[in-house]
């Protein structure tokens, strides 16, 4: 059970705010888990140690472990005094774990990379999943880990590098301009709104509006586009957000399945996972009957972070 926020009282909702979501999901539900301290997760790095030798170190500096259904990898984490501080673990500075979200570690496993296979992190930093897409290929094959701005290169560097990462080339680009190279698998997990993290960042409620969820949903549609095109044929593509707004994840997918007669959506199926429905209509606009084989998580279904997780083929 979270412990709610000590001045959970004194933080607002814009009416706008809860307009909208008193329409999309149970808000009473959502406000309560949104406003109070999130669980701490990790995933053990096994590019440098054995889930086994992981999970007993954790255990000898005082953390109690509790598995993640859908991650073999990952761990909720309680210390036995009440820390929280596990990013100051001798195992954390090692590499042998990655303080991650659980709902983050989902879009990874959808991608299913393999060893041996040409990936794009097109939106890679602070380099969570890429470190994790880099563990499932066990450091074989190419791992492009890319972001767009200069200051994000230094936290992604520095992840990539403590996690053992070995087949990775990091680049510095707008997403959209990559052309003239084919990727056998690419995860686009979008620069977005963040409303899916208010737990972690309630400043998010400030600085949120209508206007500025537009202008992200057409920077995603442009990314998310891009990276169709620079995919095989028979690639796989998986776009996530951290967002639960309709017009950064469901209108994203409607508007690619419009756009490419050749993208075909997959259903997702994760064990353990809560799923909550998806969104085929929001703001008089219809969407695409497919996209609900997509994966719509709100912070109050499994007690993480809220997530949109979708799964594209190319035929």
């Amino acid at each position: 059970m979270r412990t709610p926020f000590p001045n959970a009282d004194a933080i607002e909702f814009k009416p706008a705010f809860i307009e909208r979501y008193a329409a999309l999901t149970d808000f009473e539900e959502f406000k309560k888990t949104v406003l109070s301290f999130p669980r701490r997760s990790v995933r053990i790095n096994t590019l440098k140690i054995s889930l086994k030798d992981g999970k007993e170190r954790l255990k000898e500096e005082g953390w109690k472990l509790t598995q993640i259904p859908w991650c073999p990898e990952g761990f909720w984490v309680e210390h036995k005094d009440g820390r929280r501080d596990i990013g100051n673990t001798r195992a954390y500075k090692l590499g042998y774990i990655y303080v991650q979200e659980a709902a983050s570690m989902i879009p990874p496993l959808v991608l299913e990379p393999q060893p041996g296979e040409k990936v794009l992190d097109m939106c890679a930093s602070p380099g969570s999943k890429a470190s994790q897409i880099a563990s499932m290929m066990k450091n074989e094959g190419l791992l492009v880990a890319n972001d767009f701005k200069g200051d994000r290169m230094s936290p992604l560097g520095m992840n990539l590098q403590r996690s053992g990462v070995m087949n990775a080339i990091i680049t510095l680009m707008q997403g959209q301009w990559f052309k003239n190279i084919e990727f056998d698998r690419i995860l686009v997990d979008a620069p977005c709104s963040g409303t899916g993290t208010i737990a972690k960042s309630p400043s998010t409620l400030r600085i949120w509006n209508p206007n500025m969820i537009r202008r992200l949903s057409g920077t995603q549609k442009q990314l998310i586009s891009a990276a169709f095109e620079t995919l095989r044929k028979g690639g796989a593509l998986v776009y996530s957000t951290c967002s639960t707004e309709p017009e950064e994840n469901e209108q994203v997918i409607d508007f690619l399945l419009q756009k490419f007669n050749n993208s075909r959506i997959e259903e997702i199926e994760l064990k353990g996972l809560k799923r909550s429905s998806c969104i085929l209509r929001f703001q008089e606009k219809s969407y695409n009957s497919e996209i609900c084989k997509c994966l719509r998580i709100w912070p109050q279904d499994n007690d993480t972070e809220g997530f949109f997780v979708a799964k594209i083929r190319k035929d």
